[in-house]
């Protein structure tokens, strides 16, 4: 049984001994607070066209974001009625999720080890950053991650994670994740 109490996620502790030293050196930075910083971590599946077709894909998508996050997922409904596409008001299309504090850390210690080097045929991944620190990138199966059971899997989603650091620029957030070890191709 982990001890909630005293536990601390491994990534968290990395970064207070030996990302924030290495970042205050590497930019100069006076303060140890301008330090850039994880700020959260958001998942999201859209389920799309099925999701019009069989109404239990949404909630099938909830099911497994919420397996792969470790914390309930919220529906992700339609705002407007757009009749070429079959779609009503209030319909549920998918499923999202935000992360923060120790379950973000522990959701990108276990993207980075074990999600993407399942992943076929990978080869790093694009720096999509936004101009803002912010950081985007899909995985377009979501049964890489080793709580989403493969026998069982009546659909493959495929996944968004966007991850929102503090950082002004996004040198500045590409070298933060670089310390905790993305895999950019680039």
């Amino acid at each position: 049984m982990l001890d909630t109490a005293t536990y601390t996620p491994r990534l968290k502790d990395m970064f207070r001994e030996t990302i924030k030293p290495a970042l205050m050196e590497e930019f100069g930075y006076k303060n140890a607070m301008q330090v850039p910083r994880l700020d959260k971590i958001v998942l999201n599946i859209g389920c799309g066209a099925e999701a019009v077709r069989d109404s239990k894909k949404a909630k099938s998508a909830q099911e497994d974001l919420t397996r792969i996050a470790g914390q309930q997922a919220l529906t992700t409904k339609a705002k407007k009625s757009i009749a070429g596409f079959r779609v009503r008001e209030e319909m549920p299309l998918g499923a999202k999720v935000t992360l923060r504090g120790d379950r973000m850390y522990d959701f990108l210690d276990r993207l980075i080890g074990i999600a993407m080097p399942r992943i076929r045929d990978f080869r790093g991944v694009k720096p999509s950053f936004d101009g803002r620190g912010n950081f985007a990138m899909g995985i377009k199966e979501h049964i890489v991650f080793p709580e989403i059971e493969f026998d069982k899997v009546d659909e493959v989603w495929g996944m968004d994670i966007i991850i929102t650091t503090t950082a002004a620029t996004d040198a500045e957030a590409k070298a933060l994740l670089k310390h905790f070890n993305m895999p950019f191709n680039a």
